[in-house]
């Protein structure tokens, strides 16, 4: 019966051990998840580092024609490539003007993700726009 006692007595020792175990790795990985999610929406923003730039698109929903109006730091060398939702490139246009018009007699209806490229090729606005028919 003595030894039940002392096997009882350790147990709920070092329960009480787990329990704060138990929460401190709680806390933590409530601090990981945060830690790895913040940095996670730092590199979503590719416009992030150059501010001003930025990209007018309208009208969206689009039937005919979609207008990219770049609007802040226009610079010579900008190209803007757009793709269907499913990767496949279906317009590139290198060393744009400040206002470019796309015909839209070769899309189908759905969604489609415009990146906006410097001289150096790297992504400096992004988005998307919807074609309805």
């Amino acid at each position: 019966m003595l030894c039940i006692n002392r096997k009882i007595r350790l147990l709920l020792k070092n329960k009480s051990k787990f329990d704060s175990l138990r929460r401190l790795l709680t806390i933590l990985i409530f601090i990981l998840v945060a830690v790895v999610y913040g940095h996670a929406q730092e590199g979503r923003n590719p416009a992030q580092d150059q501010p001003g730039t930025s990209v007018k698109l309208y009208p969206n929903p689009a039937t005919e024609y979609v207008t990219f109006d770049l609007q802040k730091n226009y610079q010579r060398g900008l190209t803007i490539v757009v793709y269907n939702f499913l990767g496949k490139k279906m317009y590139e246009s290198q060393n744009v003007n400040e206002k470019t018009t796309l015909t839209l007699t070769d899309f189908n209806r759905g969604i489609y993700v415009y990146h906006v490229t410097g001289p150096s090729g790297k992504v400096l606005d992004t988005g998307k726009f919807q074609v309805s028919r």
